[in-house]
């Protein structure tokens, strides 16, 4: 995988998966923009990720507003002068069941979650079609195909990604960008680190794996779909979870 002189920004980079994706890309070479809600995240991230030799910037982002969006792109074409690769990583959850939900948590989750990816992609489409170039991966889950109880509006987000990543890739193929989507299973991360053992028990009996996976499971999808090793793969989701689902 040869991503000489390529640029790419991770949403959601500065902790678990989407850091996972950066560190990942960054042993590949590749210069980075970590975005991240979480500024202390970013900080971190940032300094891990230029020892191995990269350049890195951190910027602050709200993937659910257009006007942080557009300034994070105007950062990256400053400092870079162009974009390769977008991952939209960035996702947040507010579980509950569907008849106690508020709409204000079914309103974030959807709006961080999936018009997060609307806004990244259309500014980042700008620069890989004057490019003729371009790749897009976003982060859906497991969540979008088998559903999941008390997560109506996490779920709804991540069937929504698997959509649009469809129509990106119709509507940009002919300019030589690609968007395919990823959908983690049970991934070890801090989020999930936190749920009670008898949780975790019945569902590792729904993986034929028999373990859960972490975070470089993920992060070698996406990397993959993300070179130039997958010029004529487009409009796919690769399912990540050790045949929880198939």
């Amino acid at each position: 995988m040869d991503f000489k002189g390529q640029v790419a920004l991770v949403t959601g980079g500065g902790r678990g998966i989407g850091r996972a994706i950066a560190e990942g890309f960054a042993k590949k070479g590749v210069n980075l923009a970590i975005a991240d809600i979480n500024p202390d995240a970013v900080s971190e991230a940032v300094a891990a990720l230029t020892a191995f030799g990269v350049r890195a910037i951190g910027i602050s982002l709200d993937v659910s507003k257009a006007e942080s969006v557009k300034k994070t792109f105007d950062d990256i074409r400053k400092e870079f002068n162009r974009i390769d690769i977008l991952i939209n990583n960035a996702g947040i959850t507010k579980d509950g069941l569907l008849l106690r939900m508020k709409e204000e948590d079914w309103d974030s989750v959807v709006n961080i979650n999936l018009k997060g990816v609307f806004l990244c992609s259309r500014e980042a489409i700008k620069d890989m079609s004057k490019q003729r170039y371009g790749r897009i991966v976003n982060i859906s889950s497991v969540a979008a195909f088998m559903g999941n109880a008390g997560q109506a509006n996490y779920s709804a987000s991540k069937a929504g990604i698997v959509g649009l990543t469809k129509t990106i890739a119709k509507e940009y193929a002919g300019r030589g960008i690609t968007a395919n989507a990823v959908a983690p299973g049970f991934i070890k991360t801090a989020m999930t680190d936190v749920l009670p053992e008898n949780v975790k028990e019945e569902m590792i009996k729904l993986i034929p794996a028999g373990r859960f996976g972490i975070v470089e499971d993920v992060a070698n999808a996406v990397i993959f779909l993300a070179s130039p090793d997958s010029d004529y793969i487009t409009g796919h989701v690769i399912h990540v979870n050790g045949g929880m689902y198939m």
